[in-house]
């Protein structure tokens, strides 16, 4: 719905120098800044906001823009709002409360669709957490709220600037890392009862090389057919439940 005097073009979209502000000033919580290329100068305040916060800037064409805003005047500054607020990574241990901490490491996972049936899975399997970088990957947007069917209510997100050193943190935790990958073991031969973080790589390019090597083990799954390669959300639903197995003590009868 476009409303032409506030800027506010949906729930998701904040247009115009004057609304991006004033979002950024209140309590909204604002998941990435697009700015026209070239137009930091007039902008040095949303900026300058925008840094304070820890939030995403983004340098973009005036046709994207034109595209975010759907018609309504922009001024080389769109906003978008996240689905819902993020948690931090310490409330996400704090939520296992006495249990062995099981996270979900989104890494640069670019589908919302993707993205929102990891966050559902992960809820249904028991995970206490999701983790994603601010900066490459899709976010909380309302495509991910949708695909996740409610379960972003429940399952807290927390989203870092740097993956490799929340890894690096969540391992002194005494939290074993394990990464999703082709070249990997056997993924029902490797222990997983203890603390878990889970790494799911993008669609494309798989786990980052540098959060690949802070891997503690590394995973794959059989590939029988003519492909090979499953959907991120698909691998990941495996392998959660492979966790959520172990954790169980399920056996076959």
């Amino acid at each position: 719905m476009k409303d032409n005097n506030k800027h506010q073009i949906s729930e998701n979209i904040i247009a115009g120098k004057n609304a991006v502000t004033e979002a950024l000033s209140g309590e909204r919580e604002i998941d990435s800044i697009y700015l026209l290329k070239g137009s930091n100068a007039s902008a040095a305040k949303i900026i300058a906001l925008a840094k304070k916060a820890g939030i995403p800037i983004k340098e973009t064409t005036a046709q994207k823009l034109d595209s975010m805003a759907d018609g309504v005047t922009h001024q080389g500054v769109v906003a978008t709002v996240a689905a819902h607020k993020f948690a931090t990574v310490e409330e996400i241990l704090q939520r296992a409360d006495g249990e062995h901490p099981f996270i979900i490491i989104a890494d640069s996972i670019e589908d919302p669709h993707n993205l929102g049936a990891i966050i559902r899975t992960a809820e249904a399997a028991g995970a206490h957490g999701v983790i994603i970088p601010k900066r490459r990957g899709v976010s909380l947007t309302a495509t991910v709220a949708k695909t996740s069917a409610g379960a972003i209510e429940h399952m807290p997100v927390a989203r870092v600037s740097n993956l490799v050193a929340t890894v690096k943190d969540l391992k002194k935790k005494g939290i074993w890392v394990y990464g999703a990958d082709m070249d990997g073991q056997t993924w029902c031969q490797t222990d997983m009862s203890g603390g878990v973080a889970l790494v799911i790589g993008s669609e494309g390019e798989g786990i980052s090389r540098l959060l690949k090597e802070e891997c503690d083990f590394v995973l794959s799954l059989p590939m029988n057919g003519k492909i090979n390669s499953l959907n991120a959300s698909v691998a990941a639903g495996i392998l959660m439940y492979e966790v959520a197995r172990q954790r169980g003590g399920y056996r076959a009868k």
